[in-house]
Protein backbone atom coordinates (compact mmCIF):
# COMPACT_ATOMS: atom_id res chain seq x y z
CA UNK A 1 0.00 0.00 0.00
CA UNK A 2 2.83 2.38 0.62
CA UNK A 3 4.48 1.60 -2.73
CA UNK A 4 1.18 2.26 -4.40
CA UNK A 5 0.56 5.61 -1.85
CA UNK A 6 4.04 6.66 -3.60
CA UNK A 7 3.53 6.20 -6.71
CA UNK A 8 0.42 8.01 -6.70
CA UNK A 9 2.11 11.01 -5.55
CA UNK A 10 5.12 10.49 -7.71
CA UNK A 11 3.08 10.55 -10.87
CA UNK A 12 1.46 13.84 -9.75
CA UNK A 13 4.56 15.23 -8.97
CA UNK A 14 5.79 14.55 -11.81
CA UNK A 15 3.57 16.99 -14.11
CA UNK A 16 5.62 19.71 -13.39
CA UNK A 17 8.53 21.14 -13.03
CA UNK A 18 10.71 21.27 -9.47
CA UNK A 19 10.80 24.99 -10.86
CA UNK A 20 7.21 25.03 -10.50
CA UNK A 21 6.49 23.00 -7.91
CA UNK A 22 9.16 25.23 -5.78
CA UNK A 23 7.17 28.30 -6.44
CA UNK A 24 3.88 27.18 -6.00
CA UNK A 25 5.53 25.00 -2.66
CA UNK A 26 7.19 28.45 -1.28
CA UNK A 27 4.42 30.53 -2.29
CA UNK A 28 1.86 28.15 -0.41
CA UNK A 29 4.35 28.59 2.70
CA UNK A 30 4.44 32.45 2.32
CA UNK A 31 0.29 32.66 2.53
CA UNK A 32 0.77 30.18 5.93
CA UNK A 33 3.27 32.43 6.84
CA UNK A 34 0.92 35.40 6.33
CA UNK A 35 -2.38 33.79 7.74
CA UNK A 36 -0.38 32.84 11.02
CA UNK A 37 0.53 36.61 10.84
CA UNK A 38 -2.64 38.22 10.85
CA UNK A 39 -4.18 35.55 13.18
CA UNK A 40 -1.41 37.04 15.48
CA UNK A 41 -0.32 33.55 15.63
CA UNK A 42 3.35 34.62 15.01
CA UNK A 43 4.80 37.81 15.70
CA UNK A 44 5.14 39.33 12.33
CA UNK A 45 3.19 42.53 10.71
CA UNK A 46 1.55 40.87 7.91
CA UNK A 47 1.79 44.25 5.74
CA UNK A 48 5.42 44.20 6.14
CA UNK A 49 5.51 40.74 5.51
CA UNK A 50 3.54 41.55 2.15
CA UNK A 51 6.15 44.53 0.67
CA UNK A 52 8.89 42.47 2.00
CA UNK A 53 7.55 39.68 -0.28
CA UNK A 54 6.82 41.92 -2.94
CA UNK A 55 10.63 43.86 -2.97
CA UNK A 56 12.00 40.44 -2.91
CA UNK A 57 10.80 38.84 -5.60
CA UNK A 58 10.00 41.91 -8.09
CA UNK A 59 14.18 42.47 -6.93
CA UNK A 60 15.27 39.13 -7.99
CA UNK A 61 13.17 39.25 -11.45
CA UNK A 62 14.13 42.80 -12.31
CA UNK A 63 17.47 41.68 -11.34
CA UNK A 64 17.66 38.87 -13.53
CA UNK A 65 16.80 39.72 -16.45
CA UNK A 66 19.36 42.96 -16.06
CA UNK A 67 21.93 40.32 -15.61
CA UNK A 68 21.19 38.69 -18.33
CA UNK A 69 20.69 40.99 -20.65
CA UNK A 70 24.34 42.57 -19.61
CA UNK A 71 25.85 38.87 -20.19
CA UNK A 72 23.91 38.83 -23.35
CA UNK A 73 21.78 35.65 -22.34
CA UNK A 74 18.29 34.87 -21.41
CA UNK A 75 16.98 35.08 -18.05
CA UNK A 76 15.10 31.89 -15.90
CA UNK A 77 12.39 33.98 -14.29
CA UNK A 78 10.86 31.28 -12.63
CA UNK A 79 14.17 31.09 -11.45
CA UNK A 80 14.47 33.96 -10.08
CA UNK A 81 10.96 34.15 -8.45
CA UNK A 82 12.09 31.10 -6.22
CA UNK A 83 15.60 32.93 -4.97
CA UNK A 84 13.27 35.54 -3.99
CA UNK A 85 10.81 33.48 -2.11
CA UNK A 86 13.34 32.11 -0.68
CA UNK A 87 15.26 35.83 0.36
CA UNK A 88 11.93 36.26 1.81
CA UNK A 89 11.94 33.81 4.57
CA UNK A 90 15.50 34.49 5.35
CA UNK A 91 15.32 38.26 6.06
CA UNK A 92 13.22 40.24 8.74
CA UNK A 93 9.96 41.45 7.19
CA UNK A 94 10.22 45.45 7.10
CA UNK A 95 8.64 48.79 6.22
CA UNK A 96 11.89 50.40 6.60
CA UNK A 97 13.04 52.08 3.98
CA UNK A 98 17.11 50.99 4.41
CA UNK A 99 16.20 47.20 4.94
CA UNK A 100 13.98 46.97 1.91
CA UNK A 101 17.08 48.10 -0.10
CA UNK A 102 19.40 45.42 1.51
CA UNK A 103 16.63 43.23 0.97
CA UNK A 104 17.05 43.53 -3.13
CA UNK A 105 20.79 44.31 -2.56
CA UNK A 106 20.75 40.07 -1.49
CA UNK A 107 18.52 39.69 -4.50
CA UNK A 108 20.78 41.69 -6.88
CA UNK A 109 23.70 39.71 -5.65
CA UNK A 110 22.13 36.32 -5.59
CA UNK A 111 20.99 36.49 -9.79
CA UNK A 112 24.55 38.48 -10.03
CA UNK A 113 26.25 35.47 -8.74
CA UNK A 114 25.12 33.27 -11.33
CA UNK A 115 27.26 34.97 -13.82
CA UNK A 116 30.10 36.13 -11.85
CA UNK A 117 30.52 33.72 -9.37
CA UNK A 118 30.80 31.24 -11.45
CA UNK A 119 33.26 28.82 -13.74
CA UNK A 120 33.22 27.88 -17.23
CA UNK A 121 29.55 28.49 -17.20
CA UNK A 122 28.29 26.75 -14.28
CA UNK A 123 27.66 28.85 -11.06
CA UNK A 124 29.05 27.27 -7.65
CA UNK A 125 27.04 28.67 -5.24
CA UNK A 126 23.00 28.44 -4.43
CA UNK A 127 22.19 32.13 -5.52
CA UNK A 128 19.81 33.00 -2.83
CA UNK A 129 22.76 31.68 0.18
CA UNK A 130 25.20 33.65 -1.75
CA UNK A 131 23.35 36.78 -1.91
CA UNK A 132 22.34 36.31 1.85
CA UNK A 133 25.97 36.05 2.84
CA UNK A 134 26.98 39.01 0.71
CA UNK A 135 24.47 41.20 2.05
CA UNK A 136 25.89 39.80 5.64
CA UNK A 137 29.48 40.58 4.68
CA UNK A 138 28.84 44.00 4.11
CA UNK A 139 27.37 44.94 7.70
CA UNK A 140 24.12 46.60 6.48
CA UNK A 141 22.03 43.77 7.50
CA UNK A 142 21.77 40.27 8.54
CA UNK A 143 19.28 37.25 7.49
CA UNK A 144 17.27 36.26 10.73
CA UNK A 145 15.96 32.65 8.96
CA UNK A 146 12.43 33.77 11.16
CA UNK A 147 11.00 30.68 8.38
CA UNK A 148 12.13 28.77 12.00
CA UNK A 149 9.90 29.00 13.76
CA UNK A 150 7.45 26.26 15.64
CA UNK A 151 4.29 27.36 13.98
CA UNK A 152 5.90 27.26 11.05
CA UNK A 153 7.42 23.71 10.85
CA UNK A 154 4.73 21.67 10.49
CA UNK A 155 4.03 23.47 6.61
CA UNK A 156 7.80 23.44 6.23
CA UNK A 157 7.89 19.58 6.78
CA UNK A 158 5.12 19.27 4.00
CA UNK A 159 7.37 21.17 1.96
CA UNK A 160 10.53 19.49 2.44
CA UNK A 161 8.97 15.54 1.93
CA UNK A 162 7.17 16.99 -1.23
CA UNK A 163 10.33 17.89 -2.24
CA UNK A 164 11.92 14.79 -1.25
CA UNK A 165 9.89 12.43 -2.59
CA UNK A 166 9.99 14.33 -6.12
CA UNK A 167 13.27 13.91 -6.11
CA UNK A 168 14.02 11.46 -4.35
CA UNK A 169 16.65 12.76 -2.13
CA UNK A 170 16.13 10.66 0.84
CA UNK A 171 19.58 9.89 1.61
CA UNK A 172 20.76 13.37 1.24
CA UNK A 173 18.10 15.08 3.14
CA UNK A 174 18.04 12.80 5.67
CA UNK A 175 21.74 12.83 6.13
CA UNK A 176 22.11 16.22 6.98
CA UNK A 177 18.40 16.50 8.93
CA UNK A 178 19.79 13.89 10.98
CA UNK A 179 23.66 15.29 11.42
CA UNK A 180 22.47 18.96 11.81
CA UNK A 181 19.94 18.46 14.58
CA UNK A 182 22.41 16.13 16.77
CA UNK A 183 25.32 18.48 16.16
CA UNK A 184 23.22 21.53 17.35
CA UNK A 185 21.99 19.06 20.29
CA UNK A 186 25.37 18.37 21.57
CA UNK A 187 26.33 22.32 21.56
CA UNK A 188 23.64 23.00 23.19
CA UNK A 189 23.74 20.35 25.69
CA UNK A 190 27.27 21.74 26.13
CA UNK A 191 26.11 25.07 27.13
CA UNK A 192 23.80 23.24 29.82
CA UNK A 193 20.52 22.30 28.58
CA UNK A 194 18.87 18.79 28.78
CA UNK A 195 19.26 16.68 26.01
CA UNK A 196 15.80 16.09 25.27
CA UNK A 197 15.62 19.57 25.54
CA UNK A 198 18.39 20.20 23.39
CA UNK A 199 17.24 18.47 20.49
CA UNK A 200 13.76 19.86 20.39
CA UNK A 201 15.08 23.35 20.11
CA UNK A 202 17.36 22.00 17.23
CA UNK A 203 15.03 20.98 15.31
CA UNK A 204 12.09 23.57 16.14
CA UNK A 205 14.36 26.67 16.12
CA UNK A 206 16.91 26.27 13.51
CA UNK A 207 16.40 26.22 9.95
CA UNK A 208 17.67 22.73 9.43
CA UNK A 209 14.48 21.25 7.52
CA UNK A 210 13.88 24.50 5.43
CA UNK A 211 17.61 25.08 4.47
CA UNK A 212 18.08 20.87 3.92
CA UNK A 213 15.12 20.70 1.97
CA UNK A 214 14.80 23.54 0.03
CA UNK A 215 18.82 25.04 -0.49
CA UNK A 216 20.90 22.19 -0.21
CA UNK A 217 19.05 20.00 -2.82
CA UNK A 218 19.43 22.77 -5.48
CA UNK A 219 20.54 20.53 -8.23
CA UNK A 220 22.97 22.47 -9.94
CA UNK A 221 25.32 22.52 -7.10
CA UNK A 222 25.27 19.28 -5.88
CA UNK A 223 28.29 16.98 -6.71
CA UNK A 224 27.49 14.03 -8.88
CA UNK A 225 27.64 11.19 -6.81
CA UNK A 226 25.59 10.23 -3.63
CA UNK A 227 28.23 9.63 -1.08
CA UNK A 228 29.40 13.14 -2.38
CA UNK A 229 26.25 14.39 -1.68
CA UNK A 230 26.42 12.84 1.79
CA UNK A 231 29.46 13.98 2.70
CA UNK A 232 28.66 17.82 1.74
CA UNK A 233 25.53 17.00 3.58
CA UNK A 234 27.39 16.38 6.74
CA UNK A 235 29.88 19.09 6.38
CA UNK A 236 27.04 21.47 6.33
CA UNK A 237 24.82 19.60 9.08
CA UNK A 238 28.22 20.15 11.51
CA UNK A 239 28.72 23.66 10.17
CA UNK A 240 25.54 24.47 11.69
CA UNK A 241 26.83 24.20 14.97
CA UNK A 242 30.07 25.86 15.04
CA UNK A 243 30.25 29.03 16.33
CA UNK A 244 32.81 31.63 14.98
CA UNK A 245 33.60 35.11 13.90
CA UNK A 246 35.73 35.79 11.55
CA UNK A 247 36.25 39.76 10.84
CA UNK A 248 32.53 40.38 8.90
CA UNK A 249 32.18 36.74 8.37
CA UNK A 250 29.80 35.18 11.08
CA UNK A 251 28.68 31.82 11.12
CA UNK A 252 25.19 31.48 9.53
CA UNK A 253 23.10 29.03 7.83
CA UNK A 254 23.85 30.42 4.66
CA UNK A 255 27.87 30.63 5.33
CA UNK A 256 27.56 26.70 6.26
CA UNK A 257 25.81 25.80 2.80
CA UNK A 258 28.35 27.41 0.88
CA UNK A 259 31.06 25.47 2.00
CA UNK A 260 29.24 22.52 0.84
CA UNK A 261 28.53 24.18 -2.53
CA UNK A 262 32.08 24.78 -2.83
CA UNK A 263 32.86 20.64 -2.04
CA UNK A 264 30.10 20.09 -4.17
CA UNK A 265 32.28 22.42 -7.10
CA UNK A 266 34.76 20.45 -6.91
CA UNK A 267 33.69 17.08 -7.47
CA UNK A 268 31.18 18.08 -10.32
CA UNK A 269 31.45 18.79 -13.54
CA UNK A 270 33.39 22.18 -13.37
CA UNK A 271 31.97 23.81 -16.46
CA UNK A 272 29.32 23.92 -18.83
CA UNK A 273 28.53 21.70 -21.36
CA UNK A 274 27.51 22.95 -25.01
CA UNK A 275 26.16 20.50 -27.34
CA UNK A 276 25.74 20.19 -30.53
CA UNK A 277 23.35 18.12 -32.71
CA UNK A 278 24.73 15.99 -35.21
CA UNK A 279 22.03 13.69 -35.98
CA UNK A 280 18.54 12.40 -34.95
CA UNK A 281 17.77 8.56 -35.83
CA UNK A 282 14.40 6.96 -34.91
CA UNK A 283 14.55 3.95 -33.19
CA UNK A 284 11.46 2.85 -32.74
CA UNK A 285 7.81 3.88 -34.14
CA UNK A 286 7.55 5.81 -30.88
CA UNK A 287 11.36 6.28 -29.89
CA UNK A 288 13.75 8.89 -31.24
CA UNK A 289 17.61 8.97 -30.33
CA UNK A 290 19.80 11.83 -30.33
CA UNK A 291 23.09 12.50 -31.06
CA UNK A 292 25.10 15.38 -29.62
CA UNK A 293 28.98 16.54 -30.55
CA UNK A 294 30.42 18.44 -27.12
CA UNK A 295 32.69 21.13 -27.19
CA UNK A 296 35.04 19.74 -24.79
CA UNK A 297 35.21 16.17 -23.36
CA UNK A 298 32.33 15.05 -21.48
CA UNK A 299 33.17 12.78 -18.46
CA UNK A 300 30.31 10.16 -16.68
CA UNK A 301 29.94 6.87 -15.77
CA UNK A 302 27.99 4.31 -18.12
CA UNK A 303 24.43 4.41 -16.19
CA UNK A 304 24.71 8.22 -15.41
CA UNK A 305 22.17 10.92 -16.53
CA UNK A 306 22.31 14.39 -18.69
CA UNK A 307 20.06 17.41 -17.98
CA UNK A 308 19.32 19.53 -21.10
CA UNK A 309 18.19 22.73 -21.46
CA UNK A 310 16.18 23.48 -24.58
CA UNK A 311 14.78 27.55 -24.10
CA UNK A 312 11.68 27.38 -25.97
CA UNK A 313 8.34 29.80 -26.97
CA UNK A 314 5.61 29.41 -24.30
CA UNK A 315 6.97 26.05 -22.54
CA UNK A 316 4.10 24.32 -20.31
CA UNK A 317 4.37 23.36 -16.59
CA UNK A 318 7.60 21.30 -16.97
CA UNK A 319 9.46 23.46 -18.36
CA UNK A 320 12.88 23.90 -20.07
CA UNK A 321 14.97 21.69 -18.28
CA UNK A 322 14.96 17.86 -18.65
CA UNK A 323 16.75 14.93 -17.24
CA UNK A 324 18.00 11.84 -19.43
CA UNK A 325 19.93 9.01 -19.22
CA UNK A 326 22.70 8.86 -21.86
CA UNK A 327 22.60 6.02 -23.74
CA UNK A 328 25.76 5.98 -25.34
CA UNK A 329 29.44 4.71 -23.82
CA UNK A 330 31.75 7.22 -22.26
CA UNK A 331 34.27 5.88 -25.19
CA UNK A 332 32.21 6.98 -27.78
CA UNK A 333 32.56 9.63 -30.11
CA UNK A 334 29.28 11.59 -29.74
CA UNK A 335 26.82 11.46 -26.52
CA UNK A 336 23.09 10.55 -27.16
CA UNK A 337 20.19 10.51 -25.25
CA UNK A 338 17.08 8.76 -26.38
CA UNK A 339 12.88 10.05 -25.74
CA UNK A 340 9.83 8.51 -26.30
CA UNK A 341 6.76 10.98 -28.23
CA UNK A 342 3.76 10.34 -27.23
CA UNK A 343 0.58 12.45 -29.15
CA UNK A 344 0.39 14.48 -26.41
CA UNK A 345 3.82 15.56 -25.66
CA UNK A 346 5.18 18.37 -23.40
CA UNK A 347 6.36 21.42 -24.89
CA UNK A 348 10.25 20.56 -23.91
CA UNK A 349 9.82 17.06 -26.08
CA UNK A 350 8.52 19.16 -29.15
CA UNK A 351 10.60 21.31 -28.79
CA UNK A 352 13.81 19.35 -28.67
CA UNK A 353 12.26 16.37 -31.32
CA UNK A 354 12.10 19.62 -33.53
CA UNK A 355 15.38 20.84 -33.78
CA UNK A 356 17.21 20.92 -36.90
CA UNK A 357 20.92 19.09 -36.94
CA UNK A 358 23.57 21.79 -35.72
CA UNK A 359 21.33 23.56 -33.36
CA UNK A 360 23.23 23.94 -30.01
CA UNK A 361 21.70 23.01 -26.46
CA UNK A 362 23.30 23.14 -23.09
CA UNK A 363 23.90 20.60 -20.42
CA UNK A 364 23.24 22.16 -17.30
CA UNK A 365 24.20 18.86 -14.94
CA UNK A 366 25.53 15.45 -15.11
CA UNK A 367 25.83 12.74 -12.58
CA UNK A 368 24.13 10.09 -10.83
CA UNK A 369 24.97 6.79 -8.85
CA UNK A 370 22.83 4.31 -11.25
CA UNK A 371 26.66 2.45 -11.86
CA UNK A 372 27.82 -0.72 -12.08
CA UNK A 373 29.93 -2.60 -9.84
CA UNK A 374 33.44 -2.49 -10.84
CA UNK A 375 33.85 -6.05 -9.94
CA UNK A 376 33.11 -7.52 -13.26
CA UNK A 377 32.55 -11.37 -11.40
CA UNK A 378 29.46 -9.91 -9.82
CA UNK A 379 26.61 -11.15 -11.80
CA UNK A 380 23.97 -8.67 -12.97
CA UNK A 381 20.38 -8.47 -13.21
CA UNK A 382 19.18 -5.57 -15.35
CA UNK A 383 15.23 -4.55 -15.36
CA UNK A 384 13.80 -2.10 -17.55
CA UNK A 385 10.83 -0.62 -18.58
CA UNK A 386 10.54 0.92 -21.75
CA UNK A 387 12.46 3.61 -22.41
CA UNK A 388 14.33 2.44 -19.01
CA UNK A 389 16.86 0.79 -21.07
CA UNK A 390 18.66 4.07 -21.84
CA UNK A 391 21.04 3.85 -18.77
CA UNK A 392 21.80 -0.32 -19.89
CA UNK A 393 22.36 0.69 -23.02
CA UNK A 394 25.14 3.34 -22.25
CA UNK A 395 26.13 -0.20 -19.95
CA UNK A 396 26.17 -2.59 -22.15
CA UNK A 397 27.62 -0.34 -24.76
CA UNK A 398 30.74 0.29 -22.75
CA UNK A 399 31.26 -3.47 -21.69
CA UNK A 400 31.12 -4.51 -25.43
CA UNK A 401 33.68 -1.06 -26.25
CA UNK A 402 35.84 -2.75 -23.60
CA UNK A 403 35.59 -6.07 -24.64
CA UNK A 404 34.68 -7.09 -21.06
CA UNK A 405 32.36 -9.91 -20.83
CA UNK A 406 29.87 -10.15 -17.81
CA UNK A 407 27.26 -12.26 -16.47
CA UNK A 408 23.93 -9.98 -17.69
CA UNK A 409 20.60 -11.03 -17.90
CA UNK A 410 18.20 -8.43 -19.29
CA UNK A 411 14.90 -8.00 -18.60
CA UNK A 412 12.81 -5.71 -21.19
CA UNK A 413 9.41 -4.37 -20.20
CA UNK A 414 7.43 -3.07 -23.17
CA UNK A 415 3.48 -2.77 -24.99
CA UNK A 416 5.18 -4.32 -27.85
CA UNK A 417 7.88 -5.77 -29.69
CA UNK A 418 8.52 -2.57 -31.88
CA UNK A 419 8.90 -0.18 -28.93
CA UNK A 420 12.55 -2.88 -28.11
CA UNK A 421 15.47 -0.32 -28.22
CA UNK A 422 18.95 -1.02 -27.93
CA UNK A 423 18.49 -4.89 -28.20
CA UNK A 424 22.11 -4.39 -30.94
CA UNK A 425 24.25 -3.30 -27.77
CA UNK A 426 22.62 -6.12 -25.88
CA UNK A 427 23.83 -8.51 -28.04
CA UNK A 428 26.62 -6.79 -28.69
CA UNK A 429 27.42 -7.43 -24.47
CA UNK A 430 26.48 -11.04 -24.92
CA UNK A 431 23.79 -10.31 -22.01
CA UNK A 432 20.85 -12.42 -22.12
CA UNK A 433 17.28 -10.54 -22.98
CA UNK A 434 13.98 -11.42 -21.53
CA UNK A 435 11.29 -9.71 -23.48
CA UNK A 436 7.80 -8.93 -21.22
CA UNK A 437 5.66 -8.13 -23.76
CA UNK A 438 2.42 -8.80 -24.49
CA UNK A 439 2.86 -9.08 -28.05
CA UNK A 440 1.64 -12.69 -29.49
CA UNK A 441 3.85 -12.46 -32.63
CA UNK A 442 7.67 -13.98 -31.10
CA UNK A 443 9.01 -14.08 -34.10
CA UNK A 444 9.19 -10.35 -34.32
CA UNK A 445 11.83 -10.66 -31.21
CA UNK A 446 15.25 -9.71 -31.44
CA UNK A 447 17.56 -12.68 -32.26
CA UNK A 448 18.61 -14.28 -29.19
CA UNK A 449 15.71 -12.96 -27.34
CA UNK A 450 13.49 -14.87 -25.08
CA UNK A 451 9.75 -14.46 -24.75
CA UNK A 452 9.43 -14.15 -21.05
CA UNK A 453 5.93 -13.78 -21.10
CA UNK A 454 2.48 -11.48 -21.43
CA UNK A 455 1.78 -10.34 -17.89
CA UNK A 456 3.10 -8.47 -15.47
CA UNK A 457 6.64 -9.64 -13.88
CA UNK A 458 5.87 -11.65 -11.10
CA UNK A 459 8.39 -13.39 -8.63
CA UNK A 460 7.29 -17.17 -9.78
CA UNK A 461 8.06 -16.20 -13.39
CA UNK A 462 10.92 -14.59 -12.34
CA UNK A 463 12.41 -17.66 -10.84
CA UNK A 464 11.86 -19.77 -12.99
CA UNK A 465 14.12 -17.74 -15.62
CA UNK A 466 16.51 -16.48 -13.14
CA UNK A 467 17.22 -19.05 -11.01
CA UNK A 468 20.37 -17.87 -9.42
CA UNK A 469 18.44 -14.01 -8.89
CA UNK A 470 19.54 -14.67 -4.67
CA UNK A 471 23.29 -14.73 -6.86
CA UNK A 472 22.92 -11.17 -8.85
CA UNK A 473 22.86 -7.48 -8.21
CA UNK A 474 19.90 -6.50 -9.60
CA UNK A 475 19.39 -2.94 -11.19
CA UNK A 476 15.89 -1.24 -12.41
CA UNK A 477 14.98 1.86 -14.09
CA UNK A 478 11.63 3.15 -15.75
CA UNK A 479 8.84 4.95 -14.24
CA UNK A 480 8.51 5.41 -11.04
CA UNK A 481 5.68 2.83 -10.44
CA UNK A 482 7.20 0.19 -12.28
CA UNK A 483 10.46 0.65 -10.30
CA UNK A 484 8.92 0.93 -7.08
CA UNK A 485 6.98 -2.20 -7.58
CA UNK A 486 9.69 -4.11 -9.24
CA UNK A 487 12.06 -3.20 -5.96
CA UNK A 488 9.66 -4.67 -4.15
CA UNK A 489 9.48 -7.75 -6.05
CA UNK A 490 12.88 -8.17 -6.61
CA UNK A 491 13.68 -8.29 -2.74
CA UNK A 492 10.84 -10.44 -1.64
CA UNK A 493 12.38 -12.58 -4.12
CA UNK A 494 15.77 -12.36 -2.62
CA UNK A 495 17.64 -10.17 -5.38
CA UNK A 496 21.02 -9.60 -3.56
CA UNK A 497 20.97 -5.63 -4.00
CA UNK A 498 18.55 -4.08 -5.46
CA UNK A 499 19.32 -0.37 -7.12
CA UNK A 500 16.59 2.10 -9.03
CA UNK A 501 17.03 4.75 -11.72
CA UNK A 502 13.01 6.13 -11.56
CA UNK A 503 12.24 8.31 -14.70
CA UNK A 504 10.33 10.95 -12.65
CA UNK A 505 8.34 13.21 -14.48
CA UNK A 506 9.38 11.79 -17.81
Amino acid sequence: MTVLRFAWLDERLGRVTMYRLLTLGLSALAVVALVLAATDVVFLDPGAMVVSAAVAVAASVASAWGVALAFRTRPHTESAIITGLILFFLFWPTLDARYLGTLALAALLANASKYVLAWRGRHLLNPAAAGALLVGLTGWDATTWWVADRWLLVPVALLTLVIVVRTRRYALVGTFVAVAVLAVAVRLVAEGSAPWAAVQTAFVSYPILFLGGVMLTEPLTLPPRRWQQLVEAVVVGALMAVSYHVGPLYSTPEAALVVGNLIGFAWGQRKAVRLTLTRSTRLTPRTVELAFRADRPVRFRPGQYVELTVPHARPDSRGTRRVFSVSSAPSADELTVALTVPEKASTFKRALGALPVGSRVRATGLGGDFVLPDDPARPLLLVAGGIGITPFASQLAALAAAGERRDVVLVHGVNDHADLAYADAARAAGARVLVLSPTPDRDSLPAGAVHLGEARLSAEVLAEAVPDLDQRDAYVSGPPAMVDGTRALLRRAGARRVRTDAFSGY
